[in-house]
């Protein structure tokens, strides 16, 4: 492809099927470059009619720039890991694109081609946190602007991990139908990478995959790590999500009726080792893409080069399936594909969200945090007792007046659902409208009522001056007690963090966690102060509380104890468990 210039217009011919990279092209004494080192120079039109200008425009936006440049200026930023010497990650990458290209016909050239503009993204394999300058592993950058809406990328179902490919490599008689997703892809990751091992077809794609100790979700974490994490609700989640996947190993592969020593030629116990198994749900859980739009209904698919991609809680950038070709030339296989949510500059990194993630979540599956995380939340326990007979009689303290409503309320939270020991999120700007519906039943008194029945009331709505008091007085009470089980202050780990020499000296796990609980008593804080302000604001801290203190004693019961009834399950649990998730802990 070449530009001829006459004194009249511009004229462009294509010369050959075959493309070749764009180089300097000569046009009335001065070069045009359309590469990573020079500044594309703005091609004037001697005349057309607005069309031309914009067709020319685009088709120097689309054209490939000389080949390897890009690379070369990515190795001078230290995007392709270390300048000297072999570096076995950009050799995996380089097998990646061949096998992507050979298998399923994914076109990842910075050459353009018929039919074909070039790829618009390029593998680094050392990626930096732009805040906390942490190591972010593999990434994904532009290499050349990309416009809003773009289609990024487009990889073949076929080439993907699903429960179906699972079934298929493994069988379906083993493997029945009704399996969870992430067991069933769990397995296929297990068989592919240590079973067949250089004979599996996914090699080139299980060769990227990061060890375990590269991800480093929290349930991998060592005891002396988590311990940097102590007073935080994500030690709970932990725990819980390490208990349930060893479970979920024992049932399946272990013991007498696991698949390990029912069809050990399958499932050979050398390979299906817990400490392989917990490498799978690694790569499980930071990398496989929930897919919505397939014929046969939504999946979990891992999805080579797709899942290279980092998180920013600011991206909307999104992937989703489709069936293949267009509405004139459709194969009838279905792909996935990828969409720009913003535009992008050559070289900038191209993040995707995970989700509306908290710091506790992507700690606990991703292995890392987010500085300025919007969703960041922090679960808070609030338990209030309803003052039964029983229970009054059980305290063993006469000045203790037994609750009227007591027995009604113990009776309504059954019936929606609840304990009276619960967690809920608490966000820096916000708390859930079921903390405070929740509160508000509780902290109800006969005089709230006024003969009527506690269903018949919204507690959406505020019930009375005194009751909303006693709310929000419950309310910055447990967010203080949450406060104090932390060993350390705010300022505390400000100071450690800010000593840089001595806070390099901890592991990156050490690092990630004293950053995760001093935003968690930031964001306390920042509760406690907008309550606060809120009492302020409505008159309700000058409120005498003891007609709203007379079912409760205002008092919330310290979160460990959980002898008032079976605690359900954690906020961050809960919200694990509508993610699909296999997390049923109590």
């Amino acid at each position: 492809m070449r530009l001829f210039v006459t004194s009249v217009s511009i004229i462009l011919f294509f010369f050959s099927i075959e493309s070749e990279a764009f180089v300097p092209s000569n046009i009335n004494g001065q070069t045009y470059h359309h590469d990573a080192t020079i500044t594309t120079t703005r091609i004037l039109m001697a005349s057309g009619e607005g069309g031309d200008k914009e067709w020319a425009k685009a088709l120097l936006e689309s054209t490939a720039a000389i080949p390897g440049v890009f690379e070369e200026e990515m190795k001078m930023k230290g995007l392709l890991g270390k300048k000297t010497g072999a570096n076995p990650k950009l050799t995996a990458n380089a097998r990646l694109v061949s096998w992507l290209s050979e298998e399923g016909g994914v076109y990842l050239s910075e050459e353009s081609t018929w039919g074909e503009a070039p790829h618009p993204m390029a593998i680094s394999t050392e990626t930096k946190d732009e805040i906390t300058n942490e190591s972010s592993g593999r990434g994904l950058l532009a290499r050349r602007d990309i416009n809003d809406g773009d289609n990024l990328l487009k990889v073949p179902i076929k080439l993907c991990l699903t429960k179906s490919s699972a079934r298929t490599a493994l069988g379906k008689d083993v493997l029945p139908s009704e399996i969870n997703e992430y067991l069933a892809v769990a397995c296929q990751l297990i068989h592919e990478r240590y079973v067949l091992g250089d004979k599996s077809f996914f090699k080139p794609y299980i060769d990227v995959l990061p060890e375990t100790e590269e991800v480093n979700p929290t349930f991998t974490w060592s005891d002396d790590d988590l311990s940097f994490l102590n007073g935080s609700p994500v030690i709970a989640a932990t725990q819980s999500l390490q208990m349930k996947l060893q479970r979920e190993y024992d049932s399946l592969l272990g013991g007498d009726d696991g698949l390990c020593n029912k069809y050990p030629s399958r499932f050979p116990i050398e390979h299906y080792t817990m400490e392989n198994w917990t490498w799978a749900f690694a790569m499980l859980f930071s990398r496989a893409i929930r897919l919505r739009n397939l014929k046969e209904g939504e999946t979990l698919a891992m999805v080579p080069y797709a899942d290279l991609i980092n998180h920013s809680p600011f991206s909307q950038a999104y992937i989703d399936a489709r069936e293949d070709g267009d509405w004139l030339f459709s194969s009838g296989e279905e792909e996935v594909i990828l969409y720009a949510d913003r535009g992008y500059r050559r070289m900038e990194q191209i993040y995707i969200s995970y989700g509306q993630k908290s710091n506790a979540e992507l700690l606990l599956l991703y292995g890392f945090a987010v500085e300025r995380n919007p969703y960041n939340s922090v679960d808070v326990t609030v338990a209030i007792a309803p003052l039964t007979e029983s229970f009054v009689k059980e305290l063993n303290d006469d000045t203790i007046p037994v609750d009227p409503l007591a027995e009604e309320k113990v009776t309504f939270l059954a019936s929606v659902g609840r304990e009276s020991l619960v967690d809920f999120p608490c966000y820096a700007d916000r708390y859930p409208v079921e903390l405070l519906e929740f509160l508000r039943l509780m902290q109800m008194t006969p005089d709230d009522t006024r003969g009527k029945p506690l269903n018949d009331f919204d507690y959406s709505r505020t019930i009375s001056a005194a009751n909303e008091a006693a709310v929000l007085s419950s309310v910055i009470e447990a967010v203080t007690r949450q406060i104090d089980k932390y060993p350390n202050t705010e300022e505390d780990d400000a100071a450690l963090i800010k000593d840089k020499g001595m806070f390099r000296l901890l592991s990156y796990n050490q690092r990630m966690a004293i950053r995760h609980r001093r935003n968690e008593k930031r964001l306390l804080k920042r509760t406690i102060a907008a309550l606060e302000n809120q009492m302020r604001k409505s008159g309700l801290d000058e409120i005498d509380l003891d007609r709203a203190e007379g079912s409760t004693l205002g008092q919330l019961l310290p979160g460990e104890e959980r002898r008032y009834g079976m605690k359900q399950k954690t906020a961050l649990e809960d919200r694990l468990d509508k993610m699909g998730l296999p997390v049923d802990i109590r």
